[in-house]
């Protein structure tokens, strides 16, 4: 037997239809909640919903399987009937983190998650000890960024459903790697959902970009931040999933006197004591919002940690040899890179000439472990024309600099899939949406937005077009070529360093000093007894604030002069111990 339970405030009546029968449900109970027990029902049946006088049998918003897509039936699924051999694992803090970001679909050609499962000692062997998946959930046709995603319960069956996602937290937590994943609670994808069928979960009275914003505070709201609650603490539980990183935050509108990131935090606060793992939550913010990473008792939203936009805005800037539009335009100097690293917000309460208003507050106060840095991540390479990365934009030896800052700066180191290598896979934006017309607006949409920026419409690759995809996958084949190989040594060199050295794992204010001079641009980052020095001028020679260091790593094998002196040539970076800053 299976008793069926589906929110639907509004209907008038409800019925389950499971293995052909159509089996009226008794309600509405004072929550607005419908419920059926199917003496016949059993795990791997086929069901779904009809409401009042519709003929249609919608799928079931909260169904943690959908094997025939998004459109179709739900199935029933056993979440205990998985043999897991993890009991003993747990994650490392995430303060000594070292995140990899990736995407099942273009991780390895095979595009699964039981091939990307196969991948994991090579990442444990780089240094790796937090792997963070782009969104499963299933969405809308074969292939996506997963931002997309209607069914946010089930895993998207091309990628091997929720035992192949089982079966790579199984594998990663054997290699002793945390796993992370990325949800998006902001909004519904455009095709396949379904919920508005059934109650109130998203209001017009707010606009993201992607249509209407989550019913967080209105009517019904409780509802549907239960669904969102139930949905997180299920990866967690149910998957076991280590950590949940949430999806632009600042897209949320919610102004109940508990906000909802707090509720989360709490309630996977309790999980975690309950199952005696340690649980962590990342969110995406571009609020400059100190808040969102506060404690609870503090006043705080109790996030653990959130992305650092403004680090990478700063270092991609004065690494870029490109002409800066958009967000790019309030970022430029290494004075601001200085900053962002010393302090972490550049804005921090003064004037954004992109916003045209006053943004941010300083985050000097807090731990600098708070923030993830990085150079590259999905949106930062995907939402280029082109996907290109940044061995291809600034050049291999810029990319250099920017993995060391990143990789021994204060913040929480995160890299992106196949940065470690200079991979020459783009990852560009693809979809494959089943409907046609929507399938044609997201082509001439994406062609629009870079227009406006120049862009000649015929060499924006097309994202429902099955290449746009295909060209985002991994070439692990490059992994022995000498460029790609040199890359890969200089990242786990900068990660072993990171890993053995204490004043590189100390987040707190104040343990970043940053020397820099604008107009010879060069720039010395000291963390305790380490220095980062970086020459990004067009000129060479020993750099002031490096005299008497030993050097430990360089990017180049010219840096070191033949009388033993230390010389930095444009576009290098060399990494000095140092008893003394001068």
């Amino acid at each position: 037997m299976h008793v069926f339970k589906i929110w639907a405030p509004l209907a008038k009546a409800v019925a389950v239809q499971i293995d052909g029968k159509s089996i009226l449900m008794d309600g509405p109970d004072d929550d607005g909640c419908w419920t059926a027990a199917v003496d016949s029902a059993s795990y791997g049946a086929d069901y779904g919903f009809v409401i009042d006088a519709d003929n249609t049998t919608y799928p079931d918003p909260r169904s943690q399987r959908q094997p025939n897509g998004v459109h179709a039936l739900s199935r029933l699924y056993n979440q205990n009937e998985f043999r897991w051999t993890d009991p003993a694992f747990q994650a490392r803090p995430l303060a000594s983190a070292v995140i990899y970001e990736l995407h099942i679909g273009t991780f390895t050609s095979e595009g699964t998650l039981d091939a990307a499962a196969a991948k994991l000692e090579y990442l444990r062997t780089l240094g790796i000890t937090h792997v963070e998946l782009m969104p499963v959930a299933a969405f809308d046709g074969n292939h996506g960024w997963g931002y997309d995603g209607v069914s946010l319960y089930a895993v998207h069956e091309p990628y091997g459903g929720p035992d192949g996602l089982k079966r790579f937290v199984n594998a990663a937590h054997g290699l002793g790697l945390a796993v992370l994943l990325d949800v998006v609670y902001n909004h519904f994808g455009p095709s396949g959902n379904y919920t508005g069928k059934f109650g109130p979960y998203l209001t017009n009275a707010h606009k993201t970009p992607w249509g209407g914003a989550m019913n967080m505070e209105e009517a019904g709201s409780h509802q549907v931040r239960r669904f969102l609650l139930d949905n997180a603490l299920m990866w967690l539980r149910d998957f076991h999933i280590d950590g949940l990183r949430i999806d632009a935050v600042h897209s949320f509108v919610d102004r109940s006197a508990i906000h909802f990131l707090e509720q989360l935090a709490t309630e996977v606060e309790t999980l975690g004591a309950t199952l005696g793992r340690g649980l962590v939550l990342i969110a995406e913010s571009d609020l400059n919002d100190p808040r969102v990473v506060t404690p609870r008792d503090c006043g705080g939203f109790g996030m653990d940690a959130q992305w650092s936009d403004d680090f990478h805005h700063a270092l991609f800037t004065v690494l870029s040899r490109e002409r800066l539009a958009g967000y790019y335009t309030d970022f430029g100097s290494i004075a601001q890179l200085a900053k962002a690293m010393e302090q972490t917000f550049v804005y921090d309460g003064i004037f954004s000439r992109h916003r045209n208003r006053i943004h941010g507050r300083t985050a000097r106060n807090l731990s600098q472990h708070r923030f993830l840095g990085f150079i590259q991540n999905h949106d930062q390479v995907g939402n280029r024309a082109l996907g290109d990365r940044i061995s291809q934009s600034a050049g291999i030896d810029r990319a250099k600099i920017a993995a060391a800052l990143v990789l021994l700066g204060p913040f929480i180191p995160m890299l992106f899939q196949g940065e470690e290598w200079a991979s020459t896979s783009p990852f560009l934006y693809f979809a494959d949406h089943l409907d046609p017309e929507l399938a044609r607006q997201v082509s001439e949409g994406r062609k629009r937005e870079f227009f406006a920026f120049g862009w000649d419409p015929a060499t924006i690759p097309d994202p429902e077009n099955q290449a746009s995809f295909e060209r985002s996958k991994l070439k692990w084949e490059e992994l022995p070529r000498p460029a790609h190989a040199a890359m890969l040594n200089w990242y786990r060199e900068l990660i072993r360093l990171r890993r053995s050295t204490p004043s590189l794992n100390n987040g707190e204010p104040g343990n970043t000093v940053v020397t820099f001079n604008e107009e010879e641009r060069w720039l010395c980052t000291a963390r305790g007894s380490v220095v980062i020095a970086c020459n990004l001028g067009s000129n060479s020679g020993p750099l002031p604030v490096i005299n008497g260091g030993k050097l430990i790593l360089a990017s180049r094998p010219d840096i070191v002069g033949e009388d033993g002196t230390i010389a930095l040539p444009p576009d290098s970076v060399a990494i000095l111990r140092t008893d003394a800053i001068h």
